[in-house]
């Protein structure tokens, strides 16, 4: 399977999810499932695909031609899609996944897992839709769709399909 996962390209400051993205990545590699993200080398994305080839896995990074111009690019990718721009990105990456995944992350990767979300909620994508809600970091979100609910913005069935995990073993069982 292909998965898909939106991450940053900072580490941030917790130390712990540095080695959750380490732990995604090993899993990946050894499960024989393949990473697409977004071919950076920089923060959490640079981690996690080192993680993925350290562990035999293949990676497939998706970037824009002005993001390989500034050489950040990972070096050991599997392969490497070039696209025009980030929009062309977005639509490959969501075109090669049959699992999305956002890490912790920041504003690229909420506005990629909003995309995944919208998709799923109105049953143009069906596939698994995972926020990895690491130390709490999207209980946020997480209201925010609870409170869509309460005021009858959204309803059980859009929201079917869209998960929060707690743990990367969370993770795996829901994609298992």
């Amino acid at each position: 399977m292909n998965i898909t996962v939106y991450l940053g390209a900072y580490e941030g400051d917790d130390p712990t999810l540095r080695e959750a993205v380490k732990e995604l990545g090993r899993w990946i590699g050894e499960s024989g499932n393949c990473l697409v993200y977004g071919g950076s080398k920089s923060g959490l994305m640079g981690v996690l695909a080192e993680s993925v080839i350290a562990s035999g896995g293949e990676a497939i990074g998706v970037e824009p031609a002005f993001f390989v111009e500034q050489e950040v690019q990972y070096e050991k990718l599997t392969q490497l899609i070039v696209t025009r721009d980030m929009t062309e990105r977005k639509a490959k990456m969501v075109e090669l996944g049959d699992a999305f995944i956002a890490m912790p992350g920041g504003t690229g990767t909420l506005e990629e897992i909003s995309e995944i979300m919208s998709k799923v909620s109105m049953k143009h994508l069906s596939a698994p839709c995972i926020i990895y809600n690491h130390n709490g970091f999207y209980n946020g979100l997480k209201q925010l769709l609870d409170k869509m609910l309460e005021q009858g913005l959204s309803t059980e069935e859009r929201q079917k399909g869209i998960c929060l995990a707690e743990s990367i073993d969370d993770i795996i069982r829901l994609l298992n």
